[in-house]
């Protein structure tokens, strides 16, 4: 199973997660409500809820990127203190999705709204229905599917490749590689955060009619390669990234 989970399943899951991101963008229909109901829809096969809950924190991961506090992609300073050396690399890696899903609710918990309770109702009915008609085994594989596409994964590169500064000069790395073909272009990490209205399928078309502000941009050809370099440099960890304070006028 784990196999399979690892090669077949966890490609397809993580697949729906980003489309779950196009979708927190309102990137499919004109009417944000379409756009949820649809989040909710592509949730399904990924096994827990987290389609409108992700929605909430990563539309202000756009608006208050690096913020320490408010942007919840950035790594609490416990992570940073505890995942120092290649073996602790190594494990957070393993684990981010739990780090990425686990952290906004010890640091910056919202109230469930009534959204959460449906895209929670529907994914407990479609669990339940799955468990009843094709037993553990099969939920199990779906779950499995999500842990380790988000781990220890080429997919799951991107995590650490659009924000983990490399290169002090430079806070967003976008990646041209195949895999694109596979995740909505979300390789297309300066261009999204340029441009968060425009699908993925499009950004190519941004760096084409203006590459003077892209092609000077370090960027990656393998998110594999990423995910090693995090773990290998010593001197790369949570702690990299860049932090700003939150404006008074944001505030």
């Amino acid at each position: 199973m784990l196999a399979i989970a690892y090669f077949f399943g966890s490609f397809l899951n993580h697949n729906l997660f980003l489309a779950i991101h196009e979708l927190s963008h309102n990137l499919a229909f004109s009417t944000p409500v379409y756009n949820r109901w649809l989040g909710i829809f592509a949730n399904l096969p990924i096994g827990v809820p987290m389609s409108i809950t992700f929605q909430k924190y990563h539309l202000e991961h756009h608006r208050f990127q690096g913020v320490d506090g408010i942007d919840m992609d950035v790594p609490s300073c416990t992570e940073a203190q505890f995942v120092t050396n290649t073996i602790s690399k190594a494990i957070w890696v393993i684990f981010q999705l739990f780090f990425y899903a686990l952290r906004p609710l010890f640091f910056k918990p919202k109230p469930p709204g009534y959204w959460e309770f449906i895209n929670l109702a529907i994914q407990v009915v479609l669990d339940g229905i799955l468990l009843y008609f094709w037993g553990w085994k099969s939920f199990a594989y779906l779950i499995l599917s999500t842990f380790v596409g988000g781990g220890m994964h080429p997919m799951a590169g991107h995590f650490i490749s659009e924000h983990y500064v490399f290169n002090p000069e430079q806070e967003t790395y976008s990646y041209y590689g195949p895999l694109n073909l596979m995740t909505w272009c979300v390789g297309y990490h300066n261009e999204h955060h340029d441009f968060p209205r425009i699908p993925g399928n499009k950004l190519h078309k941004v760096k084409e009619i203006a590459p003077e502000y892209y092609e000077g941009l370090d960027s990656y050809k393998s998110w594999s390669q990423v995910i090693y370099m995090y773990i290998m440099d010593r001197s790369i960890g949570p702690f990299s990234r860049m932090k700003r304070k939150l404006s008074k006028k944001s505030a």
